[in-house]
C-alpha cells in the first residue's frame, strides 16, 4: 500500500524531530519513519549530556566571560581547518551556524521551555596559538535535564502535531530504497520489522514481517551516522591517523549503523569528507552495558596526568580537555590503541564527570539538591564512584608500585616501568607548589582556576599526585570510543542534497549527522563541542522549513 503526505522524514532522532515539527508547524503533513521502536524517539540526543555551543550568552556574561561572534569565528575556523574544494558548503554552513549560535538559538529554544544549567563548561581548550584549535573561552552550555531536556520540547511539539493529524509516526519501518521518478525523489520503500519492546538503546530485532511504500513531495534524510558500525568506521578511517584501532568501544547503540547513508549515496547523492570523524580517547567500558561494546566518555578536568601505553607522558598541549583529535593522532602514533590517566581521589572527586544523560541523574532529573552535592560530597559523584568500584578500566591502590603493577596486569604486558613513571610524576609534583611554573599542564591548571566555574566544580586545588593526604592513587585505562561522523551529504543552506553530478537532487534533503551536521561537514576536521546537538537543531530546522516551503 502506498500512502501520500507532503514530506517524509527518515529518522526520529533530534534532527528528524526538529524538521518534522517545523513542517507540521507550517500546516503541512509529515510522516516520520524509523527502524527502531517508539521507545527510541529522540535517538542519540536522548543519551547525550545536552551540551550546546552558544556565543555571548547571558550565562557567560553572568560568569564574567567575554565572548563575541568574532572570537567564536576565529576559534571555529582555526579548529575546522577547512582546506578542500569540498569545503565550500561546509564553510558556508559554519558561518551560518555561528550566526545562529550568537543570535536566536537560545531564545528560540527558551520559548519552547528549554533551560540551561548556570555554570558554563570549557571544552576543547586547545593550547596552541590564538588562531589555532580550541575554545578561547567557556561556551559549553549544559541543558537542564541533559539529553532528555533537549529532546522534550520537540517531542511535545511532535505529539501535539500528531493529535492534530499533521504528523504521523511510523516506527519499525526500515527504509531500503528511495523512490525516484524522472530524477525527482518522491518517496521511500522498505520493510516492516516485527514489533520489539526491547529497552531503549538495546539491539532490536531485524525480522521483516512485510513491506511498505510511502510517497511524498520531499524526503528528508536524518538517519544519523556510522559510530555503531565499527566495520564502516575502520573502512573510512583517515590515513592521516595511521592504522585504525584494533580495539574500540561504542559511544552509540548498534542501530547507528550508517545503513541509510549507503542507500542514499547509491541513489546518487554526493557524500563528502567521509574520512572526517570524531572519536573520543577517554573511553571506558560500561560496567552495566546497554548496547554492544557500550562505552562511556570521561569528561575530565585539567589535572590528571596522561600517559601513553609505554608510560610516556603525552606532550604539551595534549592535556585532558584540550584537543581530542590531536590526542587521537598521538595515541595512534604509539602503535597502541589505549592510554592511561593517573590521578588522585581529590582529582576524581572534583574533576571527573561522565558523558551521558544516564550518568548524570542529578542534572537529568533536574534536581538542584542532588546537583549541589557535587561541590560538597566527600566522594566523587555516585556514577563515577560506581565506575571506580566496578569498572574494568579502573585501578585503585595506596602506593605507586602496586598501581603500576596492576596497570601492567590489566594491559597484559610489562610496558610500564615504575622508575620511569615515578620520575615523571615527581618532576610534576616539584612544580605544583608555586603559583607559577614551566610545566604547561600546571600553567593550564592555574589558568582554569581563574575561571569561577572551573574553580567551583571542575578543577581540584593543586596538589602533589604522590601526597598520601589526597589518595588513594587511581589509574584509568582509556579506550578509543566511537562517536560522531563529521562528513556527510553535501547540502546547500536549505539542506537540499547535491547529486554526484554536482546538481541538486530534486525532492531530497538531509539534516543532522547524515549531512555532517550541515553542508557535508561544517565542523571541518575538529569540533569545539556542544556543536553536535546544535548542528542537529540548526540543520533540522533549515531542512524542515525549506521542505515545507517547497511543497505545494
Amino acid at each position: 500500500m502506498a500512502d501520500k503526505v507532503d514530506v517524509i522524514v527518515v529518522g526520529a532522532g533530534l534532527a528528524g524531530l526538529v524538521a518534522a515539527t517545523e513542517i507540521a508547524g507550517s500546516g503541512k503533513r509529515v510522516t516520520v519513519v524509523d527502524q527502531e521502536g517508539e521507545q527510541s524517539l529522540g535517538g542519540q540526543a536522548f543519551w547525550s549530556f545536552g551540551g550546546l555551543f552558544l556565543i555571548d550568552s547571558p550565562e557567560q556574561r553572568r560568569l564574567g566571560i567575554k565572548d563575541s561572534f568574532d572570537l567564536a569565528h576565529q576559534d571555529w575556523m582555526g579548529t575546522a581547518g577547512f582546506d578542500r574544494d569540498e569545503d565550500l558548503w561546509p564553510r558556508r554552513w559554519a558561518e551560518a551556524y555561528l550566526a545562529f549560535a550568537a543570535g536566536e538559538k537560545r531564545s528560540w529554544l527558551r520559548a519552547m521551555g528549554h533551560r540551561i544549567f548556570p555554570v558554563v563548561g570549557w571544552a576543547e581548550r586547545g593550547g596552541y596559538d590564538a588562531m589555532g584549535h580550541g575554545n578561547s573561552v567557556p561556551r559549553f552550555h549544559v541543558t537542564w535535564g541533559t539529553g532528555p531536556g533537549i529532546v522534550e520540547p520537540f517531542e511535545r511539539r511532535a505529539r501535539e502535531a500528531e493529535k492534530s493529524g499533521r504528523l504521523t509516526f511510523k516506527f519499525r519501518h526500515r527504509v531500503d530504497a528511495l523512490l525516484i521518478t524522472n530524477g525527482k525523489v518522491e518517496g521511500v520503500q522498505g520493510a516492516l520489522l516485527e514489533p520489539d519492546p526491547v529497552e531503549r538503546g538495546r539491539s532490536s530485532s531485524r525480522k521483516a514481517i512485510g513491506d511498505f511504500t510511502l510517497r511524498a513531495q520531499a524526503v528528508i534524510v536524518a538517519s544519523g551516522g556510522i559510530g555503531g558500525n565499527h566495520e564502516l568506521v575502520r573502512q573510512n578511517w583517515p590515513a592521516r591517523l595511521g592504522k585504525a584501532p584494533a580495539s574500540m568501544i561504542s559511544g552509540v547503540p548498534e542501530h547507528v549503523d550508517g545503513r541509510m547513508i549507503g542507500i542514499v549515496e547509491n541513489a546518487g547523492a554526493r557524500l563528502i569528507n567521509r574520512d572526517r570523524m570524531w572519536h573520543y580517547v577517554e573511553g571506558i567500558r560500561n560496567w552495566s552495558p546497554i548496547w554492544p561494546r557500550h562505552g562511556i566518555r570521561i569528561l575530565p578536568g585539567p589535572s590528571s596526568m596522561w600517559f601513553d601505553a609505554t608510560g610516556k607522558r603525552l606532550p604539551s598541549p595534549l592535556f585532558p580537555g584540550s584537543d581530542t583529535l590531536g590526542q587521537l593522532d598521538y595515541i595512534m602514533s604509539t602503535g597502541h590503541d589505549y592510554s592511561w590517566f593517573v590521578l588522585t581521589q581529590s582529582i576524581i572527586k572534583k574533576e571527573f564527570a561522565l558523558s551521558g544523560s544516564e550518568q548524570n541523574p542529578d542534572l537529568t532529573g533536574k534536581s538542584w539538591r542532588m546537583t549541589a552535592r557535587r561541590a560538597v560530597n566527600k566522594g566523587a559523584p555516585a556514577p563515577v564512584e560506581a565506575f571506580k568500584t566496578h569498572g574494568a578500566d579502573f585501578i585503585v591502590r595506596d602506593n605507586l608500585a602496586d598501581l603500576i603493577s596492576a596497570m601492567n596486569a590489566l594491559a597484559g604486558n610489562d610496558l610500564l616501568k615504575l622508575d620511569h613513571i615515578k620520575a615523571q610524576i615527581e618532576a610534576r609534583d616539584r612544580e605544583i607548589g608555586n603559583p607559577y611554573a614551566k610545566d604547561t599542564q600546571i600553567i593550564n591548571i592555574h589558568n582554569a582556576r581563574r575561571y569561577i566555574g572551573d574553580r567551583l566544580i571542575r578543577t581540584a586545588a593543586p596538589h602533589r599526585i604522590l601526597d598520601p593526604a589526597h589518595g588513594p592513587l587511581i589509574a584509568v585505562k582509556l579506550n578509543i570510543l566511537t562517536r560522531k561522523t563529521l562528513g556527510g551529504f553535501e547540502t546547500d543552506l536549505e539542506s537540499r542534497v547535491f547529486g554526484a553530478n554536482g546538481q541538486i537532487m530534486a525532492g531530497l534533503y538531509a539534516a543532522g549527522e547524515a549531512a555532517g551536521f550541515g553542508g557535508g561537514g561544517m565542523h571541518g576536521y575538529r569540533a569545539l563541542e556542544g556543536t553536535f546537538l546544535g548542528g542537529c537543531l540548526f540543520s533540522g530546522r533549515n531542512a524542515g522549513r525549506a521542505a515545507a516551503k517547497a511543497v505545494l
